[in-house]
């Protein structure tokens, strides 16, 4: 993965690790709106970053964010 693209990757990573910690913090509240965007999110870095290239679990991981999370940061200091 060339340099750009790692440093968009973690710029995007952090974007969702706050989402998910919005979404922790409202979960008294309605958080679909919250749920929705980070869905979104992990099925676009997906395919924008082309994720499953770099590591094929990340598939069977996507429903779960902590653990998406997780693997992304692995491809990212795989690649760094």
């Amino acid at each position: 993965m060339e340099k750009i693209n790692i440093q968009r990757l973690k710029e995007t990573l952090k974007y969702l690790e706050s989402k998910q910690r919005e979404l922790k913090r409202n979960s008294d509240s309605d958080t679909r709106s919250i749920e929705s965007m980070i869905k979104y999110l992990k099925k676009d870095m997906m395919e924008q970053f082309k994720l499953s290239e770099h590591d094929e679990a990340i598939k069977h991981v996507i429903r779960d964010t902590e653990t998406f999370i997780q693997t992304v940061e692995n491809i990212i200091e795989e690649n760094s």
